[in-house]
Formats: structure tokens, sequence, C-alpha cells
């Protein structure tokens, strides 16, 4: 079963949760047009957007058994209004062991909701028969459900079949851990704050870490970011472990002992983290590119956030021609876009919202992104090319066709696939974390002369 985190014990200040339900069911029918979590979320209230978020992640989480057993109480689909709002409470009903609302309590206020909106009032009475047969027969109607791979594992079948093809030893847990809410990380601004001093000082607030990687911290219990003494001052910015990978992989060897700046090519940077970590990690020149105009407002806020500075161009990495003033970079790192099927811990709608298709078309982009890329780095440079995939076709089978007809491409030590909640007992992947990270791969690149 899956890992459930609903808001908080109502208070006198905190929305009716009929309210909170109606919200997530708004949310919900956006997602299920094709909007991300962000976009659906970002219609709703204000102050319901928290509790929202929190329930509709819960709803994501069991959408596979979700659908199933909707379809098993009831043969023809409701209105889309009504559907969904049954959905939001089937799902909750389907992880009571973990749900902080009694039965009685979650279909009351399913009702109440329903009645307040005007494109469910009619089928009031219909979602509390069905969420109340339900309950009466929770048991049966999940073993009628339960030999459907999309119900036992809470995701798409072709995504299920992806992820058991590439990780035949891991398959399960793979599935299984992104079911549970991921752990909020943050890496320390070195150039601000020494993460032992931070450590001590969230200590002293009651705010629990342990530290992960070189520069990272693990909070025991997430929080507000903004609730985080020094975050508005630059202290911390949060990423997870796995991403925190990226900016030393790609530095080692190219500092020590460097007498000149190097220039550093972020290739896709937005929203960012990375490129302040390379910036916080050397004395770099990083240029920081990204296709999307807002996205890299992002990244010039967080760059000012933390007293740090690079150059954000609004451009198409894939076309050089249109951006670079021909001199080489030293480094380059190549963050290519992807399934982002490795942090669906984090956005449980993204195995929802993605088709098989994506991820051909997606691995025509990397390949187009890494043909383009490479002639811009330096002999002697280092490319290191990443995404937050676990799919082979994004990571691995995409540098051993690249490596086969590049021959200045050399391979160095890398930490190759990292998967979530699985620690590493191979060579390949010797630089694994102890397992509390998302789902990343790293192939950091050398360019050298050819033959040598």
């Amino acid at each position: 079963m899956s890992t459930v985190q609903l808001p908080t014990s109502p208070t006198a200040d905190s929305p009716p949760l009929w309210q909170q339900l109606q919200a997530c069911s708004q949310a919900l029918r956006a997602v299920r047009g094709g909007s991300n979590h962000a976009l659906a979320l970002a219609s709703v209230e204000p102050r319901l957007r928290a509790a929202a978020q929190a329930l509709l992640f819960a709803v994501l989480r069991e959408w596979g058994r979700t659908q199933a057993i909707r379809q098993h109480l009831v043969s023809r689909s409701p209105p889309p209004a009504v559907d969904a709002l049954l959905c939001v409470g089937l799902a909750l009903a389907i992880a009571d062991e973990s749900a902080m609302y009694p039965m009685h309590t979650l279909v009351n206020q399913l009702v109440e909701a329903a009645k307040r909106d005007p494109s469910t009032r009619a089928q009031a009475a219909f979602i509390n028969a069905c969420v109340r047969r339900f309950g009466r027969e929770k048991t049966a109607c999940l073993q009628a459900v339960a030999q459907k791979p999309q119900a036992r594992w809470n995701h798409p079948e072709w995504w299920i079949s992806a992820v058991k093809q590439d990780h035949a030893q891991h398959w399960q847990g793979i599935l299984q851990a992104s079911l549970v809410a991921a752990p909020m990380a943050v890496r320390v601004n070195r150039r601000r704050m020494a993460r032992e001093e931070l450590q001590a000082k969230w200590l002293a607030a009651g705010v629990q870490t342990q530290s992960i990687g070189e520069d990272g911290l693990l909070l025991q219990q997430a929080r507000p970011v903004q609730a985080l003494e020094g975050f508005a001052q630059g202290w911390f910015s949060v990423q997870d472990a796995g991403a925190q990978l990226a900016a030393p992989l790609l530095l080692q060897g190219l500092t020590t002992g460097s007498q000149k700046t190097l220039r550093v090519l972020d290739a896709c940077a937005a929203p960012g983290g990375k490129t302040a970590h390379l910036l916080e990690r050397a004395d770099v020149e990083v240029l920081a590119l990204d296709i999307d105009a807002a996205r890299c407002e992002r990244i010039s806020d967080n760059l000012q956030r933390l007293g740090l500075q690079a150059t954000v161009l609004c451009a198409d990495a894939a076309s050089p021609s249109s951006w670079w003033d021909g001199r080489a970079f030293d480094a380059i790192l190549l963050d290519a876009p992807c399934t982002a099927s490795g942090i669906v811990r984090r956005h449980p709608d993204i195995p929802w919202l993605r088709r098989q298709t994506d991820l051909v078309a997606l691995a025509k982009q990397q390949k187009n992104l890494l043909q383009a890329l490479w002639p811009l780095l330096a002999k002697g440079g280092h490319l290191l090319y990443c995404t937050c995939s676990l799919f082979r076709q994004e990571g691995l089978d995409q540098v051993q066709a690249f490596l086969a007809n590049n021959t200045e491409a050399h391979l160095l030590p890398s930490p190759g696939q990292l998967i979530p909640g699985i620690p590493s007992n191979t060579r390949s992947l010797s630089d694994n974390l102890a397992g509390e990270h998302d789902g990343f791969f790293y192939a950091l690149l050398e360019r050298r002369a050819t033959g040598t």
C-alpha cells in the first residue's frame, strides 16, 4: 500500500473538509485533462491550496487502484465532475489505515461537497451510496482488482513493463518507492554558511537533520521552506541529494590547480539549482540556458537570493548557432529533458501524464542535444550528461550509442543509474548514495583528441 500524508488536523482557522475535497476534485479533473499538478493547483484558492495538494498527492498515489475500484463499482463512467469527486473519496477510503479522517466523516464531507456544487448536487446520493458500499465491501473489492497490474502497482501498465524490463532485479522496489512521499533535502550554500553551523542553528530551533553528500542536509520532517531560518538570506536551497551530485561530478579534475577561470555551460538550467551549486563550489564563469523565458526568470531570482552571478540566456540549447559566441566551454552540464520517471515520489502525477510515445520523442531530443553541444566542448573538457529518469532509453542506452559514434568521447568514472530507495552493490554504481535520493542517471564524458 502507498504511504499517504494528509493535511494536519483541522483547526478553527482551517477550511472545512468538504471545501478541501472540492478543491482536490477540481485539481484532479485538471490533471486528468493533461495539466501537471502545479498548473492544476494554481487555479485553486490560495487558502485551500496546501490541503488540496496533500489530498491530490494521496489520491494520485492510489490512482491505479482507485480507477479499478470505481470501474468495479460503477460500469458506466459518471459525468467528469461527479467521477472526480467520487474517485477522491474512494482513493482516501482505500488508504484509510493512514488517513486522519474516520470513514463516516469522509462520507459525510463528500456528500456535503457534492451538495454544495451545482455540477455534482444531483448525484450526491449516488456518491454517498458508492463510497458506503466500498466501505462495506472493501476486502472483496480490493481482491476483485488485485490481479490487475495497474491496480496492484498504481502505475500505468506500459510504465510497469518498462521498469520491469530495465530493472529486472529491482522493479518492484522501484515502483513501491515511487509511491512513498520523498523526504525534504536541502543544499547548504557554502559561500554563506558552513553546513555544520546551519545544522546547529536548526537543531536549536527544533529542526532535526542529518548530513548527506558534501553539502546536503536531510530533514527529519519536511517544513515550509519559508519557515526555515536562512532561506531569505540565501543560506540554503531545496535540492534532492541525487541532484546534488551534478556539480561536484562535472567539476572534479577541472578546478584542481587550474590557473584560469573555467567556462561552464548549463545547457538546460531551469530552475537553476545545479547552476547555483556550480557557482557555490568554484569560481567559474557560467552561461545558464533555458528555452523558456519564465523559467529563465526563476534562474535569475534563485541566483539573486543566493548572492551568485551567472549569464542567464533564453535560448534553445539544441541550436548553438543562434547563441554561441564560438569560444569553447571547459565544462558542459546537460541535464536533458526526460520523462522524469525518477522523481515520481515528489510528483505523483507524472506516470499518469506521460505516454509511452513520450519516451521515444524525448530520447530523440536527448540525442540531438548531445550531438549539438559536443562540438562546443574544449579538448580535455568534461560534459556531464544526466537525466532524472529510470529508463535505460534515456540513460545508459543513450550514452552507449553516443560513445559508439564519437571517437573523441571517453566515459570517465560515473555513478550511472541511481535508483531511489535501493543502494547499489555493483562497481559501476559505486558512487551511489545510501538510497535516500531520487532516481537519476549520470555519465561523465571527457573530450580527447582522436586516438588518445
